[in-house]
């Protein structure tokens, strides 16, 4: 298991000494490895001069909180109640440097989904897939939908405003992996995964606390989610297939899915962000060999996002994916978000020059080797595509 992030959530104008002075603190305090120090600031259209958002002004932006200590920074989102022009800052903003994320939300934490925001976020996609010949504009941006602030990780963290805090995002895949395979049976391995969770919390929650004290910044959680790394022991596709699944994919996939994620609901410690089960297709070595045989497919991860946390994340497209379409995916996880009241994101790559089956391999520790995913989707018409901004309300029981 490893801290993800140390994320300090803070207004722009934060002085600067004071966010050096607590980036330095983190070192090597945690019994575990961190791997990034990041900030995430409120939305940007809140706070950013237009007069100044160019890429010049962003790469600027940029060298001064590298120069404090953030290895990454979240300018934080477009919401619905922004004006949609703002997206269009987006492109040379993420091209500007490679430590600035950003999101845009299709679905507001009040349950309105704009099918409208849903296109123009496609544009975007798409637009931002040419930033990098590889494609990797998007990793740097999401589509969010009723995602609220104060979640440590990326690219969906943005702060609330108001004075600072900070959380720590788990990468806690391996966990899982260990917990499953050592046990004879599911009601064994959920003991083990919470007693696991709930020991390594508590040593996190210990630090973090005496960090908070010496720092005068308040500790607002820990986002233990289940993230994976591309390497076979902390393949949380692995951890699920270990349950007894042939692969994933198959029958039964939404099963394990749904039970590793509610024995983590079910695990002690103070919580923040989506605290679930994250299946990115290109982080995770098992979940990225499936989904490039075909065995998983977006409309398999939609519906795991319905019992685990995250959504569509890192799912490499082809290239000519058309903002309907992407639209069209976007409008999915938006619904689910809402119809089942929890967070969502949609982390989309199409890939300049490739098409669905292409292999696909970067030089980029984070991702696994996979192929082209397909796009079943089309793009929607008639009252969909001219629809308003509609509510959309939770289920009712």
């Amino acid at each position: 298991m490893e801290i993800r992030s140390i994320t300090l959530f803070c207004e722009p104008d934060h002085p600067p000494a004071h966010v050096s002075a607590f980036l330095a603190a983190t070192g090597d305090i945690f019994p575990v490895p961190v791997q990034t120090r990041r900030v995430a600031l409120p939305p940007f259209p809140e706070w950013w001069s237009q007069a100044t958002g160019d890429r010049d002004a962003a790469a600027q932006f940029a060298g001064h909180w590298r120069e404090l200590g953030a290895d990454y920074v979240s300018i934080g989102p477009v919401k619905l109640a922004h004006d949609s022009g703002w997206i269009d800052y987006l492109p040379a903003l993420l091209g500007a440097a490679d430590m600035l994320f950003a999101s845009a939300e299709v679905a507001s934490t009040g349950g309105e989904i704009d099918p409208g925001r849903a296109r123009a976020i496609g544009h975007l996609i798409q637009e931002a897939s040419t930033i990098q010949a590889n494609g990797f504009g998007n990793l740097y941006f999401t589509a969010l939908a009723n995602c609220s602030p104060g979640s440590p990780f990326f690219p969906v963290a943005y702060h609330a405003g108001g004075p600072p805090a900070f959380a720590l995002a788990i990468e806690g895949a391996d966990l899982a992996v260990t917990a499953i395979r050592e046990a004879q049976s599911l009601a064994g391995a959920r003991r083990r995964l919470i007693s696991a969770i709930e020991t390594e919390a508590h040593a996190l929650v210990k630090v973090a606390t005496t960090l908070a004290e010496a720092q005068q910044v308040a500790f607002s959680g820990l986002d233990f989610s289940l993230a994976p790394f591309p390497t076979a022991e902390k393949s949380l596709a692995g951890a699920l297939e270990a349950l007894g699944l042939p692969w994933l994919g198959s029958h039964g996939s939404l099963f394990a899915a749904a039970l590793v994620t509610e024995t983590l609901d079910q695990a002690d410690f103070p919580r923040c962000g989506f605290s679930g089960l994250m299946l990115p297709v290109l982080e995770d070595s098992v979940l990225a060999v499936r989904a490039g045989e075909g065995q998983v497919t977006i409309q398999d991860l939609l519906s795991y996002a319905a019992v685990c946390g995250v959504g569509l994340d890192t799912i490499p497209l082809p290239g000519e994916t058309d903002r309907e379409a992407l639209a069209a995916i976007l409008l999915d996880m938006a619904a689910l978000a809402c119809r089942l009241d929890k967070p969502l994101t949609a982390r989309l790559m199409p890939l300049p020059g490739l098409e669905a089956g292409d292999p696909i391999h970067f030089d980029f520790p984070y991702f696994a080797d996979s192929r082209v995913m397909p796009v079943a989707a089309a793009g929607v018409g008639g009252l969909i595509a001219n629809a308003a901004p509609i509510e959309l309300n939770p289920y009712r029981t």
